[in-house]
């Protein structure tokens, strides 16, 4: 009976299932963004996750922890020096699944899996958020004093020239 197991084996054996997930993250490490199938990306999503909160504590442990699970130096080492940095700050929901529609050949369900911080689109001014980041009073109390400060310029109403005042008047004759 499977009472309660409800990790999704994706039609595979475990030695091939374990080889697809560190191969697909390895991808996602090293691209940053990967296509693949819903079921495969929240698979990896589990697989990732983990590996990506070992990387924030730089250890030569964790670094050896990483290494037993994708089995790719390169990976690990953008891991460490690129990625960890990155999502230093976060607590989690290091990935972002999108759903992209079906494929064309067997319409299976795909998605973009991508790594949250190194999407320029969905948050740009990330930095600029986080050091600029205010209530909603003091934004408010300093506008006010902006305006208060800004010296008062007048304008004077510029007078019509006739030559103005000619061709006002041709395109009212149209």
């Amino acid at each position: 009976m499977r009472h309660g197991k409800k990790f999704n084996h994706l039609g595979r054996t475990a030695s091939h299932r374990s080889a697809l997930l560190s191969n697909m993250a390895c991808s996602l490490i090293e691209h940053k963004r990967i296509n693949t199938t819903v079921a495969k990306a929240k698979a990896l999503r589990v697989y990732v996750e983990p590996l990506l909160t070992k990387a924030k504590e730089d250890t030569t442990h964790n670094r050896r922890i990483v290494f037993s699970y994708l089995q790719n130096k390169e990976a690990v080492a953008e891991l460490f020096r690129t990625v960890a940095p990155k999502i230093a700050e976060r607590n989690g929901g290091y990935t972002r699944i999108i759903k992209t529609g079906f494929r064309p050949g067997d319409a299976a369900d795909t998605a973009l899996i991508e790594l949250v911080d190194f999407n320029e689109l969905y948050n740009p001014n990330a930095e600029e958020k986080k050091t600029t980041r205010r209530s909603r009073r003091s934004a408010t109390a300093k506008k006010e004093a902006v305006v208060a400060d800004a010296p008062v310029v007048e304008e004077k109403a510029a007078e019509p020239t006739a030559e103005a005042a000619d061709s006002t008047e041709e395109k009212t004759e149209e």
